[in-house]
């Protein structure tokens, strides 16, 4: 941005062949001189009117901060990622009651849910609930659990973040997962709802997959 300077009135300028002396601003004889209507509101702030034009670029700057940063916090929670809260036991002792996690909502837009992700979904029977899950069959998959131990594709299932205490004795399967869908449990067994019970979960209601452990402090754990 170029701004225009202004001259005072007793400054020295160059005169035609004397350097010494006031530049004269008459116009020289026999030629109009221009006349130049001054406008108002181009003249300098000054006291009161200063003040309030920079208490209002202030505001106005402060406005277009908020704003910003609104419109970045919705695309955070809305293709980025999401902060969410655990309400239960079910995924004890990996997860506890009222743990703050942060979850990755953006990694499978463009990769696939993987055995052993945690993830949080919508509940399938009313998606207006929210579940934290572990993943532990893909798409293709064959589960089977008897007395409670898992087989993936007739291989038993390392679970070793599952604790004897939290282990059920529940035959379920053999079932293969179908195309677009996954198997999910919770890693406290005997107290978890989880697709033992209601089935095998559409990709489309898999939210995101949690990253990070954030709350309380001295529990902080990157997944």
């Amino acid at each position: 941005m170029v701004q225009s300077e202004l001259h005072p009135e007793n400054e020295r300028r160059e005169g035609d062949g004397n350097p010494g002396e006031p530049y004269s601003d008459a116009a020289p004889p026999g030629i109009s001189e221009a006349v130049v209507a001054t406008d108002p509101a181009s003249l300098p702030l000054s006291g009161p009117s200063i003040r309030l034009a920079q208490v209002q670029e202030e505001l106005v700057a402060w406005v277009k901060t908020l704003a910003s940063a609104a419109v970045y916090a919705i695309l955070i929670v809305t293709f980025g990622v999401q902060v969410a809260r655990v309400e239960g036991q079910s995924m004890a002792p990996t997860l506890e009651d009222q743990d703050r996690l942060i979850v990755n909502k953006l990694v499978y837009r463009i990769g696939e849910p993987r055995r052993g992700d945690i993830v949080m979904l919508y509940y399938p029977l009313n998606p207006e609930k929210s579940f934290v899950k572990r993943v532990i069959a893909e798409e293709g998959d064959t589960v089977r659990i008897v007395d409670g131990r898992v087989y993936v594709n007739d291989v038993p299932l390392h679970d070793d973040y599952v604790p004897a205490e939290f282990r059920s004795h529940d035959d379920w399967g053999p079932q293969v997962i179908q195309q677009g869908y996954y198997f999910v449990m919770g890693d406290h067994r005997n107290n978890s709802s989880d697709s033992r019970h209601w089935g095998p979960v559409p990709k489309k209601y898999i939210v995101g997959k949690v990253k990070v452990r954030w709350w309380p402090l001295q529990d902080a754990k990157i997944f």
